[in-house]
């Protein structure tokens, strides 16, 4: 088990230690605990903050904050929806707070979104205290498969244009969906020209869990690329995304773009982030693909 969320908070502030970012910490002001309890997965906690509004925590580690999470749920969405020309059918794998689910219903030529999370209680508890997020769920497209996502993807081969794994760190429940089996897994899920796109980890901390996982699954998909997006709650304020398609070439250039009221919508994603989400730091460049 991970980290008890609830003690980390000490003198009224929510510190946040983990295993994956050795020497630093995130703090944040708490003014309320407002759920605390543990699933049959993993701690769950959740504070309103001073200045984050809503925080749920997991393991100890923050998943969102209502000030920020709009930057992380419309890149890890967006970029594989609008590189896909007419994407029809997606697959989320975790993303239990429905934030993802909330950017994929905003494609309205998606006609269906199944949600796979191994843990109920995120669900229910960001129905609970982030409705913003969990409104995701309220769309008819939605069906909910309570489960494994290993499982799953091997019951439904060959079915999914785009699949989004929106998975908290490479511990505890989570760690099989960053090894080589998972991704070979979604590979067989995927449609011909689909695309995958799975919460990256952090280029300034992780170089050493991104590098070799890329490597290794170049051999199966047709192209492999890393993404990122900055939002100030995640370790580093970084966080990438890895895309990997199968049968078409790179998800650097939109294939569509988000009409006028979409795009008012949106917060963070917009046309040229996207292209500029690809534009890795010389040091980041070098160490996942050998050059500049």
């Amino acid at each position: 088990m991970g980290l008890n969320g609830k003690e980390l908070i000490v003198d009224g502030w929510f510190h946040e230690r983990g295993v994956l970012w050795p020497g630093q910490a995130m703090s944040l002001k708490v003014t309320k605990v407002l759920d605390h309890f543990q699933s049959d997965f993993q701690d769950i906690l959740v504070f309103e903050s001073e200045s984050h509004g809503t925080v749920l925590v997991l393991d100890g580690v923050i998943q969102v904050s209502e000030r920020d999470e709009f930057s992380y749920q419309e890149m890890i969405a967006h970029i594989p929806l609008f590189a896909h020309p007419n994407p029809k059918k997606v697959l989320v794998i975790g993303g239990g707070d429905g934030g993802v689910l909330r950017e994929v219903a905003r494609h309205v030529g998606v006609e269906e979104i199944v949600e796979c999370e191994i843990d109920e209680g995120v669900i229910i508890a960001s129905k609970k205290y982030l409705p913003t997020l969990a409104k995701g769920y309220d769309d008819p497209r939605v069906t909910v498969q309570i489960m494994d996502g290993a499982k799953f993807l091997a019951d439904n081969q060959d079915s999914f244009d785009v699949i989004i794994t929106d998975s908290s760190d490479p511990v505890g429940p989570a760690s099989v969906l960053f090894e080589t089996p998972f991704y070979n897994s979604m590979y067989k899920s995927l449609r011909e020209g689909g695309i995958v796109c799975t919460q990256g980890e952090c280029m300034w901390l992780h170089l050493d869990l991104i590098k070799p996982l890329m490597d290794s699954i170049r051999q199966t998909y047709s192209s492999v690329e890393y993404a990122y997006t900055t939002l100030p709650t995640y370790p580093s304020g970084q966080i990438g995304f890895i895309l990997a398609t199968k049968g078409r070439t790179t998800c650097k250039v939109p294939e569509r773009k988000p009409d006028e009221t979409i795009q008012e919508e949106l917060k963070y994603y917009t046309p040229e982030l996207h292209q500029a989400a690809f534009v890795l730091p010389a040091f980041c460049q070098r160490a996942i693909y050998g050059s500049l």
